[in-house]
């Protein structure tokens, strides 16, 4: 019975990440919580919208992510919900992510929070920043692409 837990559920999402980013490459790091954060995030209280991630000593950090105060929460609730959180990645994946950011234009991202066998995780993403003109140009492959699935669902429709 001592089977592997694996849920996967996606608890916060960056939606504006692929909007403002090429997404290159991605990582999964764990992330350090203290008292609890973890029922916050299981609860889903946690938003990533405006955060993002520096590398410093050799250790790399989450900023701006915000993690509410857990409601029957005890002593160990952190004062600071936007508090900056250490990561937990390889050196030698920290290493490459400092090398890949120190050229121009890229930056550290993070995608989405969820939970794998019982620990919170974290998706990063290395992203290079898009200019307005990508922007528009990624919205219209959308719209596109849009258009060409509703075209094809009308066919099946009208082929039964």
């Amino acid at each position: 019975m001592g089977g592997k837990k694996s849920d996967g559920k996606v608890l916060a999402q960056n939606k504006k990440a692929s909007h403002d980013y090429f997404i290159e490459d991605t990582y999964e790091a764990g992330i350090v919580l203290t008292g609890t954060e973890i029922k916050s995030i299981r609860n889903g209280k946690a938003n990533i919208g405006d955060a993002f991630a520096t590398i410093r000593n050799g250790e790399i950090h989450i900023h701006n992510m915000h993690v509410s105060p857990f409601e029957q929460g005890n002593r160990y609730n952190p004062t600071d919900p936007t508090r900056a959180r250490k990561l937990l990645l390889h050196k030698e994946q920290i290493h490459k992510l400092l090398g890949q950011t120190k050229q121009e234009g890229y930056t550290i991202v993070p995608l989405k929070i969820y939970i794998r066998n019982g620990y919170a995780k974290l998706l990063l993403g290395l992203g290079r920043g898009k200019k307005q003109y990508d922007k528009r140009e990624s919205a219209a492959k959308h719209d596109a692409q849009r258009d060409i699935q509703r075209a094809l669902r009308e066919k099946q429709k009208i082929a039964r």
